[in-house]
């Protein structure tokens, strides 16, 4: 049988059949070559922008620039804070590692405390995780030394420098300046993401009210980095703006001369110019060193604060408030006056113990016992006849009463430039009704014409109340920061101020409470203390009474001196032209004739004779002279050029010891410390039970 045959090839049909399918394959490329240049092209033209700006993204790293905080000086220029460099340790947790590895390894070239370690975890918790975090504050140059020999091992660790906050005179401006801190979440807050980089922020005193002026702008760089995330070079710069400076009205000697006056002794004091409204001196006893809070406190100095009864922390001046005693009668008097209730010349006898009418219980006492016999106005302040005021408030009534009181500063902020500051309290029904949950009697009122009771007032608003009869009737806003600069070489431009409220439109009435309180210290309850004083001054002696059942009949000197009532003195110098007012309160400290008056006769030598201590100059300072404040707007100068320039080394007169009656637990006890230096003593120290303010 024969094989079949193969069919033969057709060339033509083949080679057809091969341009088919290399003209569909050519099509395929070409439409896949097109679509690759398509896509190219919408990345290289129509993406171009958006892809570039990824691009750049990633190869430049924006930089928060954290600017310099201002600079704060005293009426002379020294420096009362100031920027020093230091270095941080801080760590990006998305390229460290295990955290608790890395903190272990760290351990071995840092010290780091239990509230370091504590602090980094709670932060790292809250944070995300590309976001640095400061493990160590204020790294010393041994550990930076160690770790620049183990860097490698550490990525994602860094040091980085920073300016940090320090307080040169430590505690002596602790409750002016305040202190800043780091920022916790509650801060950042309040502060946005815009200001995220911020490490500190300003907690107590001026470093807290001027945060905003003080603080400046965050600016930032573009660094170029490589493929490991490390910084090649800057390529722009956003510049950050520095805080302003702030220069105070405060003179760093009549603050460390007002502190040494008070000894051992616990309270508060304040200087004012009477013209201005300038704070001059500020102090509230005792102090603590705000050094400690700026890169955290330790838990050991915390405690000690915490549990000091003395309450370093407290600043007495704007957070406490005190029956105001004596001190409120010279206002009172005026009151009487511009109310048209009593004329200059009016007298009351004073037979040593005053009763309602009607009544014949209770009485009221004078400060003799056998009375003070007639008395007109100038007498009932020189004296402190207790009978005048207790029938003048009669008359007036409760509301007309406040209402005067209201006009002289009371139960109101005085403005001043600190945060917390409270309003105090004027004895009314209503406030009667609010805080002692009783209905109000006209016994009351009695007690409150002498300034105790539901009374509380400030020592600001006595000061202020004081610095307004100093200057004519007019009252004015106590303030501490003078003026401002944008930078050292910049002018320094005046901080404004609002115009002073006038107390009393009759300027015959303001005069006799002038001659009240002249006399006080001519012939009257303060003649002792300031007999001899190369100047004239007025004032007005207080105290604040401190009563329970078991001291209520009790000679207060015959009391250890945390029983005893507060004393209080108000005043100002020269009584002929005042450049300076005062109002000094000494918890503890009896009577004000006794206690208080001899601390403000040494403030009052200090400020006007020169009596001066010496404080350090610190690095940085302004020239004392060159840098003073410029002299007050009426053209009669500041303080420094109604005393005059005193010669170097000039010192104080020795501070008041403590009490004798102290107890012994009391005056073993170590005390704060009261001398200007570098380190100042731990705070903490000085322990003493605080007393019960009670009305009587």
């Amino acid at each position: 049988m024969r094989p079949a045959r193969r069919p033969s090839k057709n060339p033509h049909a083949e080679a057809e059949q091969f341009r088919r399918r290399a003209a569909l394959g050519f099509v395929m490329v070409a439409v896949a070559l097109l679509g690759l240049a398509g896509w190219y092209f919408k990345l290289q033209v129509v993406d171009h922008t958006e892809y570039a700006t990824l691009s750049e993204a990633n190869r430049i790293k924006p930089k928060p620039v954290v600017p310099g905080r201002g600079t704060i000086f005293d009426r002379k220029g020294r420096l009362l804070a100031e920027n020093v460099p230091a270095f941080r340790l801080e760590v990006m947790p998305e390229k460290a590692g295990d955290p608790k590895k890395l903190v272990a390894e760290l351990g071995k070239i840092f010290v780091l405390t239990p509230e370091d370690i504590e602090r980094f975890e709670a932060t790292r918790k809250a944070t995300r995780g590309f976001r640095p975090i400061a493990l160590k504050l204020r790294v010393s140059e041994e550990e930076m030394a160690r770790f620049a020999v183990d860097r490698w091992r550490f990525p994602g660790v860094e040091l980085e420098p920073y300016l940090t906050r320090r307080y040169p005179y430590g505690d002596l401006f602790a409750h002016i300046v305040g202190y800043v801190s780091r920022i916790d979440d509650k801060d950042l807050e309040t502060l946005g993401e815009g200001n995220a980089a911020l490490t500190h922020i300003g907690k107590t005193g001026l470093e807290r009210y001027y945060e905003e002026t003080l603080r400046g702008k965050i600016g930032y760089e573009q660094v170029e980095t490589n493929v490991e995330g490390r910084a090649l070079r800057t390529v722009g710069r956003v510049p950050a703006q520095a805080g302003l400076d702030l220069r105070l009205s405060v003179d760093a000697n009549l603050q460390l001369a007002m502190v040494q006056a008070f000894g051992d002794l616990e309270g508060s004091a304040v200087a004012l110019d009477p013209r201005t409204g300038e704070v001059l001196a500020m102090v509230s006893l005792p102090s603590y060193d705000p050094n400690l809070f700026v890169n955290g406190i330790s838990h050991a100095d915390f405690n000690a604060l915490n549990s000091n009864p003395s309450r370093p922390q407290f600043n007495r001046l704007v957070l406490g408030g005190v029956a105001p005693g004596s001190t409120v009668k010279p206002l009172t008097a005026l009151a009487g006056m511009d109310s048209g209730l009593r004329k200059p010349e009016d007298r009351v006898l004073s037979t040593g113990m005053f009763r309602l009418p009607g009544m014949t219980g209770r009485g009221w006492g004078d400060s003799h016992r056998g009375g003070h016999g007639w008395t007109d106005a100038r007498k009932s302040i020189y004296e402190s006849v207790n009978t005048y005021y207790y029938r003048l408030a009669l008359d007036m009534g409760v509301q007309r009463y406040d209402e005067y009181m209201a006009r002289y500063g009371f139960g109101q902020k005085t403005g001043i430039d600190l945060m917390g500051e409270i309003e105090g309290i004027v004895p009314s029904p209503e406030s009667k009704r609010k805080y002692a949950k009783e209905r109000w009697y006209p016994g009351d009122l009695v007690n409150s014409a002498i300034g105790q009771g539901l009374w509380k007032a400030t020592l600001l608003q006595l000061a202020r109340g004081t610095a307004a009869i100093a200057d004519g009737g007019l009252m004015r806003r106590p303030h501490l920061a003078a003026e401002q600069r944008a930078g050292f070489d910049a002018p320094w431009q005046p901080l404004p101020q609002p115009a002073p409220l006038r107390i009393s439109d009759r300027a015959d009435h303001v005069r006799v409470v002038q001659e009240g309180m002249e006399m006080t210290v001519a012939i009257g309850t303060a003649a002792s203390v300031f007999r001899g004083s190369a100047y004239r001054s007025a004032g007005k002696t207080g105290t604040a009474q401190v009563v329970n059942r078991s001291t209520v009949a009790v000679n207060p000197k015959s009391l250890p001196l945390w029983k005893r009532h507060r004393a209080l003195y108000v005043g100002y110098a020269p009584a002929e032209n005042p450049t300076i007012a005062v109002a000094v309160a000494v918890e503890g400290g009896g009577y004000g004739a006794s206690t208080a008056a001899p601390i403000a006769r040494k403030v009052f030598d200090a400020w006007l004779l020169g009596k001066m201590p010496d404080v350090p100059e610190v690095p940085g300072s302004e020239k004392p002279i060159a840098g003073a404040l410029s002299p007050s707007p009426d053209g009669r100068g500041v303080g420094a050029r109604v005393r005059g320039e005193t010669s170097a080394g000039a010192g104080v007169e020795p501070a008041s010891p403590a009490s004798e009656s102290a107890n012994a637990e009391q005056s073993a006890a170590p005390r704060v410390n009261r001398t200007l230096t570098p380190t100042p003593l731990p705070p903490g120290e000085g322990l003493k039970p605080k007393p019960q303010e009670r009305s009587p």
